[in-house]
């Protein structure tokens, strides 16, 4: 072989400088945005803090007790010191004997924090690595119960997963349903989050029965539905991951809570909020990197949320933008600590179906996202924009959308209804479309071993075509001015066509520049790791 020769690998045949050349700059455009994240803290970075020390439960309005003295101690001292050594020197000095009656007698008013020196700090200090740590290792301990069960019970057979939504508002009903779906095949049950949590700054309390278009994310929702589906993994001999969503206002809160109550994934984006929730994109940035510093240490797997952008721009035009952001997805994930394994990236079929070619537009760009992250779990999404009404054209298009994940060999595959531009799927809706899926992969399912797309044929060209035009984008956000270029790119509209300014948005009021005494036993501990 000449020397000049350049190795090429994948059923695309990439060339490696190329996809470098992608990666350096998603690095390059990203590294600032860690930065900015490192030197700001939180409210819910804050309370995520003390939820991992053990403080839950809520007043009688239904406050949080962490609101409450995350609240006070910031009203006392700021936020910019971190919440921790206020907190603990409090509790050594006799304010309260636990942080529960601390948190009740700071919400009375009966307690002013400050902030220790000297002897006082370190002993500070030394409570409060030791709450925050019993916590981190209740989170270790779940990540190995996990293991255990899959190596008790088993594991599902293959990839793609078999990922389904159930969204009643009511954990009580919702159990049912997942223990249902999970009979009739579904690998992974997504517990949809109701309507309006991720504005929420704080995080409900308790087994909740009432929810609009899904169920509130609380602690003890998922518990319960944890116990259900580990009750129904061994009765099916295999186990049944469970899935929700650490985004929003709380994102590091409810990504603390998954660990502690052992959720398998949690829809996990680092631009998400921003764009479709309007939430302040410096607030997202930080809790965005705390709750992944979690996920990594409790083995989760995150599923990214690109798929949205197809809903709003046109999935030709600005397939770029995926790519784009999975890149980016992928260097904030890694910086965080996560692994391949637990990169589920995500991509949709939203190319309209009227355009000539659309199902090889799909696999070129289902066939991309898979050469350029090999190891990672990719999150497949069906067609939702061109869903009509008609439901014979929508079980045909989930038919095709299936065959792509056959062919490219993805990860976790979201059963597609054919009445989403309907309803909420009928439960006989759901049956169908997870026999459309068991057709396609019993017939299909090893097809990807037998298909290799024509070197310098239309599907390996526009693949290429789409990773040129990300290179481009991510070059041209690289040279936007100002300490931070992606922030301009966002508020510019470059991803969703949603202009989201970095001074605006929701949650701003709840950032805080750390102080050059900052401390919080819980990122030493995730930083370590």
């Amino acid at each position: 072989m000449a020397a000049t020769t350049r190795r090429r690998t994948g059923k695309l045949d990439l060339d490696p400088a190329t996809v470098r050349k992608a990666r350096s700059l998603a690095r390059t455009v990203g590294r600032p945005i860690v930065r900015i994240a490192r030197q700001h803290t939180t409210v819910s970075v804050e309370r995520a803090t003390l939820r991992l020390a053990g403080l839950a439960g809520a007043d009688a309005e239904g406050t949080p007790w962490v609101n409450r003295l995350v609240d006070v101690v910031r009203a006392d001292v700021g936020l910019e010191h971190g919440v921790a050594l206020p907190v603990w020197d409090a509790v050594r000095r006799g304010e309260g004997a636990d942080l529960r009656e601390l948190a009740e007698k700071a919400s009375a008013g009966s307690v002013r924090f400050r902030i220790p020196e000297g002897p006082d700090a370190k002993r500070a200090r030394t409570a409060a690595t030791r709450a925050v740590g019993a916590g981190i290792r209740r989170i270790d301990g779940r990540r190995r119960e996990r293991e255990r069960l899959i190596r008790r019970i088993g594991d599902a057979p293959a990839t793609p997963w078999v990922y389904l939504i159930v969204a009643t508002g009511d954990i009580y009903e919702d159990i049912p349903q997942a223990q249902a779906a999970a009979r009739e095949g579904a690998d992974i049950i997504a517990v949809i989050r109701s309507t309006g949590q991720s504005l929420l700054d704080f995080v409900p309390e308790g087994a909740t029965r009432e929810g609009f278009a899904g169920t509130y994310a609380t602690q003890e929702n998922f518990r319960l539905m944890r116990a259900a589906l580990d009750d129904t993994s061994r009765e099916l001999g295999r186990y049944v991951r469970l899935t929700n969503y650490a985004s929003g206002l709380c994102m590091p809160e409810i990504a603390t809570l998954a660990g502690l109550e052992r959720l398998d994934m949690m829809l996990n984006d680092s631009m998400y909020g921003i764009l479709f929730r309007d939430i302040n994109p410096t607030r997202t940035f930080v809790d965005q990197r705390f709750s992944r510093q979690v996920h990594a240490r409790a083995g989760i797997i995150i599923n990214t949320g690109e798929d949205n952008y197809l809903t709003t721009a046109d999935a030709v035009e600005a397939a770029h933008t995926v790519t784009t952001s999975q890149l980016l997805n992928e260097y904030f994930a890694k910086e965080a600590g996560l692994e391949d394994w637990q990169l589920g990236l995500g991509h949709a079929f939203e190319i309209d179906p009227d355009i000539p070619d659309s199902f090889r537009l799909e696999l070129a760009h289902a066939m991309l996202a898979r050469d350029l992250f090999p190891d990672a779990p990719l999150k497949w999404m069906p067609p939702t924009r061109h869903m009509t009404g008609d439901v014979f054209r929508g079980y045909l298009l989930d038919g095709f959308f299936n065959l792509v994940g056959a062919l490219t060999g993805q990860g976790i595959l979201l059963v597609g209804m054919m009445t989403e531009a309907v309803v909420t799927p009928w439960l006989s809706d759901r049956d169908l479309a997870l026999q459309n899926v068991r057709y396609v992969m019993n017939a299909a399912g090893n097809l990807r071993e037998d298909f290799r797309p024509e070197p310098e044929g239309f599907i390996a060209e526009r693949a290429r075509q789409v990773l040129a035009e990300t290179i481009d984008l991510l070059e041209q956000i690289a040279a936007e001015p100002g300490r931070a270029p992606l922030l301009e790119a966002i508020a510019d509209g470059t991803f969703g066509l949603m202009k989201r300014p970095a001074d605006g948005g929701k949650g701003l009021e709840g950032v805080a520049k750390k102080a050059r005494d900052y401390w919080n036993p819980a990122n030493e501990m995730l930083e370590a790791r």
